[in-house]
């Protein structure tokens, strides 16, 4: 006999075996024991959460000729046709490829003709949503007043899409997504039946993995015990099978990025697709860590919400105190943003090394929350005391306990001038009076200062002045050398925008405090 897929061989036959649905089957197993059926039923929610197969129970369960508390029996030859699929009371339709107004037409003439066996038919249809608006008006009449053998079962993922016309004439169920826990019990219940071992923490990573899907989390199952057949099904088959990593990746890619360590991201993230790691799945489970990590820092019994084993719940704890709220919802609402992209992107690789390059860089954002995580950064490097020095020079170190100068210190002089920068100095004004017109209007506003290389230094308070001398430096530094008898070098530059003199150079004409030499000189113009 062919193999069958688990989701398919447990399928549950009766509404006691139906996990995680408890409101819905207990209000449709009191409505069949009290007779009061209705003739309309739309069955919301996501995937594998059980609607189609509730449908099949309550088919049967209206049919069934031994209910047993409002269960059927399986054991009648009512039940045994609906489940074999070849009962003529059950109709099911795929509203994705049956959707047109022609196939809603055929329901309607069908309805006319009460059932063969059994008291009623019962037509589901699966997917309802896709219908067309013309198959959904044609089937309102018929929803609205069908004969009494008649029994609807609309069911859909996307129930926002149905008319509320429709939607008002039906009894609407939503399922909700399982919880890990029951998703957990099932599934080692099943384990045992197909006498196959697994570990508790690979069962829990399936579950959660799964999202709420009891019928993914099934096929997942049975996608690890076929990898490993005749082995036990541990935690780590589980993440090789699922293309997922350990937590120990996300607790060193989450001190890396911490500490602004670009370098250590990529070769951990080099390392993830080495291995074979699936990127998407790989986002999905970091953002699942890092809430958990917010869930440590925020609740006052995170061990009663986490669904984590006690070592990796101290692993969180301490992995929680290398950081804060504000910077878990940036890390969040960024890997958030990337799960969305990454689904559908060509470039998975480029597009998460972008994405922690961004993590470690928070001045490449300019929202709110990156905005406190620059500032943190700030606080962080203030704290420690940890300047860069300008122009490459050393900073100078500071003692323990000494308070940080929030003030740049201003630039000192060495204990020696040169004679020639000061002879320079001396008939500044003389030699600027001496220059051809084009170099006097340079010089307008620039100020002298001595280079770290002991070279005059001559400071323009604009790039104009500063391009229109470059070009001549030679020819400058062979006027100067010729006004004073000794040869000079010299270097020139310009203020930044918004900068001062007085805070970045020392004025050397001030510091020198020379008298300045002023002549009389004819000039001919």
């Amino acid at each position: 006999m062919a193999y069958m897929a688990l989701y398919r061989k447990f399928r549950p036959e009766s509404f006691a075996e139906v996990k995680g649905q408890d409101a819905i089957v207990t209000t449709l197993t009191n409505q069949i024991k009290a007779g009061r059926i209705g003739h309309a039923y739309l069955f919301c929610g996501t995937r594998g959460t059980g609607k189609t197969t509730v449908a099949k129970i309550l088919a049967k369960a209206v049919n069934c000729e031994h209910p047993v508390d409002g269960n059927p029996c399986g054991e009648c030859a009512s039940c045994r046709a609906i489940a074999e699929g070849s009962s003529l009371n059950v109709i099911e339709i795929d509203a994705a490829s049956n959707n047109g107004v022609d196939n809603i037409r055929e329901i309607r003439e069908e309805v006319s003709y009460s059932p063969t066996e059994g008291k009623y038919k019962v037509y589901i249809i699966d997917e309802a949503h896709m219908l067309s608006i013309g198959a959904f008006n044609a089937l309102l009449k018929t929803l609205e007043e069908p004969p009494s053998y008649v029994i609807f079962i609309l069911a859909t993922t996307e129930a926002h899409k149905i008319p509320v016309t429709i939607m008002s004439r039906c009894q609407r169920y939503d399922f909700k997504r399982i919880s890990i826990d029951t998703i957990t019990t099932r599934l080692t219940d099943l384990m045992e039946r197909e006498g196959v071992e697994a570990e508790e923490q690979a069962l829990r990573y399936i579950a959660r993995t799964a999202d709420g899907s009891m019928r993914d989390a099934l096929s997942l199952l049975d996608q690890c015990i076929a990898f490993y057949l005749g082995e036990k099904v541990t935690y780590d088959h589980a993440l090789e099978v699922l293309g997922a990593v350990d937590i120990s990746i996300f607790r060193k890619l989450l001190k890396a990025v911490t500490e602004g360590d670009v370098d250590a991201c990529l070769e951990l993230m080099d390392e993830v697709i080495v291995q074979g790691r699936d990127l998407t799945q790989f986002t999905t489970d970091f953002t699942w860590y890092l809430r958990n990590l917010l869930l440590i820092i925020s609740a006052e019994h995170p061990e009663e919400i986490l669904e984590v084993t006690s070592e990796n719940l101290a692993y969180l704890k301490e992995d929680a105190a290398l950081t804060n709220p504000e910077q878990l919802f940036r890390f969040i609402r960024i890997f958030s943003e990337l799960n969305n992209q990454i689904r559908f992107a060509t470039q998975k690789r480029v597009l998460m090394e972008v994405t922690l390059i961004k993590l470690c860089r928070p001045s490449m954002e300019a929202d709110t929350e990156s905005l406190a995580e620059r500032v943190r950064v700030l606080e962080k490097t203030i704290e420690e005391g940890d300047f860069p020095a300008r122009n490459a020079e050393a900073a100078p170190s500071r003692a323990a306990g000494e308070p940080v100068a929030f003030k740049k210190p201003k630039p000192e002089l060495p204990m020696a001038v040169p004679e020639d920068v000061k002879n320079i100095v001396s008939k500044y004004r003389v030699l600027v009076g001496d220059m051809e017109q084009l170099w006097q209007s340079a010089f307008e506003g620039a100020k002298l200062t001595l280079s770290r290389n002991g070279n005059l230094l001559i400071v323009f308070p604009n790039e104009g002045g500063l391009a229109i001398m470059d070009r001549r430096r030679d020819q400058l530094e062979e006027f100067l050398s010729g006004k004073i008898g000794k040869q000079v070098r010299v270097e020139l530059t310009a203020l930044k925008k918004n900068e001062k003199f007085e805070n970045a150079f020392v004025d050397l004409e001030d510091k020198i405090k020379m008298p300045i030499e002023v002549e009389d000189l004819p000039k001919d113009r």
